[in-house]
């Protein structure tokens, strides 16, 4: 079987590195991952500020390390690829995602549940070729979202996710919801080779590379060289709710939602404030952005549920 479709051989001897953000999730991980890391054979970095995972990972890839295990949240693993893209190096270095954060979307959405099971898989060495996301250059390797969700995402603070866990996320989205005015944006998208543009007042602005926002709870198709884009419209609260009870109970289309699979978008902002995105859970802002992806570049272990 080819690299392309599964990697199954043993793993070979690879100069191994391990990114830790010690402070990630309930920051209670680190002496056990320190450990399990040294008896497997990687050196272990520890990040000390917000961006520091970019520069280790950019320090791995120029020292040769092939196999880099990121340990942390989401946005862990999200630094980290920012800076093996900034060194040209996914070609050469294959990641390990070893989930110690809040929410752990994208470990999970690789087949990867446990600190253990990151482990296991970087030693199992089977591995998929991932499409990667990117919005004016910066990488994405889960999502990129807009209004509602992305303005609870990145409000969340990381005293209440220490907390609260994932509950954060709920207490936060109660907040915010009183509060969001909506998204005027005009969306252009190439979708099999055809255009489509879609303008008005959005409630939400949904972009997946490996993640899904309508119908079953399960991790898109990172594979295709496609981003899976949802645009909700605006709708009064009790609407809105209906709609989500639609969607998640019954699985249904609705009237208010737009979704369509595309390779290239451009994002406008209609009034004077730039659109807040989350990018994989990082503040971002832009008047205009365009998004893209790049087919299959990150080489990235997953675990046994992978599918």
């Amino acid at each position: 079987m080819s690299e392309d479709a599964a990697s199954m051989d043993e793993p070979t001897e690879k100069a191994r590195r391990l990114i830790l953000n010690p402070t990630s999730g309930e920051a209670d991980h680190a002496e056990r991952v320190r450990r399990l890391a040294a008896a497997r054979g990687y050196r272990t970095v520890e990040t000390e500020r917000a961006g520091h995972a970019v520069e280790l990972a950019e320090e791995a890839a120029d020292d040769g390390v092939d196999l880099l295990a990121a340990c942390g949240g989401d946005g862990t693993v999200h630094e980290v690829v920012q800076g093996l893209v900034a060194a040209d190096a996914l070609e050469d270095v294959s990641l390990c995602v070893i989930p110690a954060g809040t929410a752990n979307i994208y470990a999970s959405g690789v087949g990867i549940e446990s600190v253990d099971d990151g482990f296991a898989a970087a030693q199992r060495g089977a591995t998929r070729r991932l499409d990667l996301g990117v919005a004016d250059g910066e990488p994405f390797v889960m999502s990129a979202i807009a209004g509602l969700p992305a303005s609870v995402s990145t409000a969340a603070s990381a005293k209440l996710k220490e907390r609260v866990g994932t509950l954060a996320f709920v207490v936060e989205g109660i907040r915010t919801a009183r509060e969001f005015d909506g998204l005027e944006v005009a969306v252009g998208a190439v979708s099999d080779d055809e255009e489509y543009v879609w303008q008005g007042e959005a409630l939400c602005l949904l972009i997946g590379t490996l993640r899904r926002f309508t119908g079953e709870d399960e991790p898109s198709n990172a594979e295709d060289g496609r981003l899976e884009v949802t645009v909700v419209d605006r709708l009064p609260p009790m609407d809105a709710i209906a709609e989500t009870v639609e969607r998640r109970l019954f699985h249904q289309e609705t009237s208010h939602s737009t979704s369509i699979e595309a390779s290239e978008l451009e994002i406008v902002a209609l009034e004077d404030d730039p659109v807040q995105f989350s990018l994989d859970g990082e503040r971002r802002e832009y008047a205009t952005v365009e998004i893209g992806v790049r087919p299959r570049v990150l080489r990235v272990c997953v675990g046994d549920e992978y599918a």
